[in-house]
């Protein structure tokens, strides 16, 4: 471990309780440390100094180390299976009027989440999913958390979204396009730590595609 990354990891918990420790220290050092090239900083001690002298910084820097990449049917493989073949069976399992509950870990600003709201909109009809459904959608970003519970998006943020899913589910909000008012009821947003709080209980289905990648084996 380099000198002083410990002792960073360390402050951020102390003063800002963000626990970086279970996530992979390389992905961590190589973010940290491109904003210390951007400082003219050599050394995580530096940075440090610098942390209790510029409060600001610590932002730019959970923005940095929080990751929040996403987009609507990320790697669309993955999503053709779950509604080819996942949804079809959970489904299948319960009975018509049963409650579905779904987790979205490390939701960013909401694009998996609303992904999920869509395929099981789709599965279920709309007066089902209102009446069923509940997607509880979860990230350490609280910023991101702000954005996600909005859930209005511009053109280039639903580039990815097929046309017919852009016409069913969005609504022109100001310059931008905002998830349906009527089924985004369903999509709860809360901030959680996944390596500290409790998980939520009784899910049939999570995921946490956004989020494992970055954890260390342990965690």
């Amino acid at each position: 471990m380099e000198p002083g990354f410990d002792d960073l990891l360390l402050m951020l918990k102390e003063t800002r309780g963000f626990d970086f420790t279970g996530y992979k220290p390389s992905t961590l050092q190589r973010r940290i440390r491109r904003r210390m090239a951007g400082l003219n900083l050599a050394t995580f001690g530096e940075y440090g100094d610098y942390l209790e002298l510029e409060p600001d910084e610590f932002t730019v820097l959970f923005d940095s180390m929080l990751i929040n990449v996403t987009g609507f049917f990320r790697d669309p493989a993955a999503w053709q299976t779950l509604s080819d073949r996942v949804i079809p069976e959970l489904l299948s399992a319960k009975n018509d009027r049963a409650p579905i509950r779904v987790w979205s870990a490390g939701c960013a600003t909401g694009e998996e989440a609303y992904t999920l709201a869509i395929i099981l909109a789709e599965a279920l009809g709309p007066e089902q999913f209102r009446e069923r459904l509940k997607i509880y959608a979860t990230d350490l970003d609280e910023e991101a958390l702000q954005q996600a519970r909005i859930g209005a998006y511009d053109q280039h943020g639903l580039a990815d979204l097929p046309g017919n899913f852009r016409e069913a589910y969005f609504e022109p909000s100001g310059t931008r396009h905002a998830f349906r008012r009527d089924l985004r009821r369903q999509v709860i947003f809360g901030r959680n730590d996944l390596t500290h709080d409790a998980p939520i209980s009784r899910v049939d289905l999570l995921v946490s595609r956004n989020t494992l990648m970055y954890f260390n084996a342990e965690t």
